[in-house]
This record gives structure tokens, C-alpha cells and sequence, in this order.
């Protein structure tokens, strides 16, 4: 037998777009490009048609597509369907890797909930540039599709060094340390409730001794396991997201 419909909740489009826009109901706004091709050309939308809008600050909006041109496409908000919710404050900092595997961390860091990405060199890390809008737009079609309310904050690459020498002691830096002795992850996060935290995950080749020391050295840092196998650095940026998130973090 069929569930009862409930028309006290409102209708929510299965399109979800980022935009820049403030949304306020019955102020129209023109999107861009890239935006327009998409809901035209690869979703077949027309006039009339209702999408899911929300800009990381006014919460979730049901628009209505009031033109749709060749170059051009005019929506209007109509209803607030949910409203704006902070992010969890956790940060992901990893080193760089090959470009499959730096999508595959950038996508699957955004669907779990993470408010910044910054790429980290370090002495062992083999690739040598990154594309930051490559990675924001990465991260805006992640959210999209995830259902979360923000994107993720994309920061400039920066030197290990300088990153621990500017780094604010009141944020837990977790250092996911594959050599020696460390207690496993899930021990220290439950000292970490609904606290500032970032996790940090090395290359390839691990963390040069120099880094590791410098990196137990600082008092802001929590050196911790992620188990006995030895993960490829986006495996290892997954699970320590999961288990943040599951153990200290907004999952419920």
C-alpha cells in the first residue's frame, strides 16, 4: 500500500545548484554560463521547471525557471525549504597526489562534510602543482550532489613548515602517522567533541623523520593510527574523515 502523501512539507527539486546569488524569494537573478548548458542541454529543463538553489549562507531554496535562452537563464526563488546550517569545523590538509586520486580526496572530503581543503608540500610529495579551480569545481558539483549547504573553503598549496609555523594552537591538528608507536585514532578522538580539528594525511612515500618529529613536537598536534595496513593517501584521508565524523563530528 502506498504512503499517504504529506502535503505540509515542501517540494524539493531533484536538481541542486550552487550559486553566488543572495536568495531572497521573488528576486530573480541570472545564472552563469556553465549552469545554463547544464539545466538546457544535459537535464532538458524548460520554463516553469523548479530547481533547488542554496549559496553556503541563505539556507535551501526551491526556484522556478522563469526563462531559459540559448546563453541565458532567469530563475526566481520561491520557499526557503531549508534553512542555513553551520558546517562542521573540521579542515582536511593532505599532500598532493596524482590527479585521479586528488579528485577522488576532493570529492569524497566534500560529501563528508569537510569546511576547508589545503593542499600541503611536503618533502616526499611527488606532484608538483595544483589547480585550485579545478579542485573548487570538484567541490561544488560534491555538494550539489551531496545535499549539503556550503562548499568547502579551497586554499593556496603551502610549504609543511610554514603551515605548523603560522598554525593556531587552538585548533587540533591530527597527524595520521604511519610509523611507530601511536594510539589508534578512535582513542583520541574521543577527547575531540565538537572541537576545531584538522586532519592531516601525508603522500605517498610517508613523512620525512624531520617532518615527523617537528609534527610530535608541536603541542597542537595529536599523532594518531589509522590500523596496521598501510594506506594510499586517499584511502587513508577517507577513513580518517569517516571516523572523525562518525566518532567527534556532525554525523548522528
Amino acid at each position: 500500500m502506498a504512503s499517504p502523501i504529506d502535503d505540509t512539507k515542501p517540494y524539493v527539486p531533484a536538481i541542486r545548484l550552487f550559486v553566488k546569488n543572495p536568495l531572497t524569494a521573488d528576486q530573480d537573478f541570472l545564472l552563469e554560463p556553465g549552469q545554463v548548458h547544464y539545466l538546457q542541454h544535459v537535464m532538458r529543463r524548460k520554463p516553469g521547471d523548479m530547481v533547488a538553489l542554496f549559496n553556503g549562507r541563505d539556507g535551501e531554496w526551491s526556484a522556478r525557471i522563469e526563462d531559459l535562452a540559448k546563453k541565458q537563464a532567469r530563475l526566481r526563488p520561491v520557499v526557503q525549504i531549508r534553512s542555513q546550517e553551520p558546517a562542521a569545523d573540521l579542515w582536511l590538509l593532505f599532500a598532493p597526489v596524482k590527479r585521479a586520486r586528488l579528485d577522488f580526496i576532493v570529492e569524497k572530503a566534500t560529501e563528508l562534510g569537510v569546511g576547508v581543503l589545503a593542499p600541503v608540500f611536503t618533502r616526499f610529495t611527488n606532484a608538483e602543482r595544483v589547480k585550485e579551480s579545478r579542485m573548487e569545481a570538484i567541490s561544488v558539483e560534491a555538494a550539489e550532489q551531496s545535499g549539503r549547504l556550503t562548499v568547502p573553503e579551497v586554499r593556496p598549496p603551502q610549504k609543511l613548515e610554514n603551515l605548523l609555523n603560522e598554525w593556531d594552537p587552538a585548533r587540533t591538528l591530527i597527524f595520521c602517522d604511519e610509523g611507530g608507536e601511536v594510539p589508534p585514532i578512535a582513542h583520541v578522538l574521543a577527547d575531540l567533541m565538537h572541537q576545531p580539528a584538522a586532519v592531516l594525511i601525508g603522500p605517498e612515500g610517508g613523512f620525512h623523520r624531520d617532518e615527523r618529529m617537528r609534527l610530535k613536537a608541536s603541542a597542537f598536534v595529536r599523532a594518531v593510527s589509522l590500523g596496521p595496513r598501510i594506506l594510499r593517501a586517499d584511502t587513508a584521508a577517507i577513513a580518517a574523515l569517516a571516523l572523525f565524523q562518525a566518532l567527534a563530528g556532525d554525523w548522528r
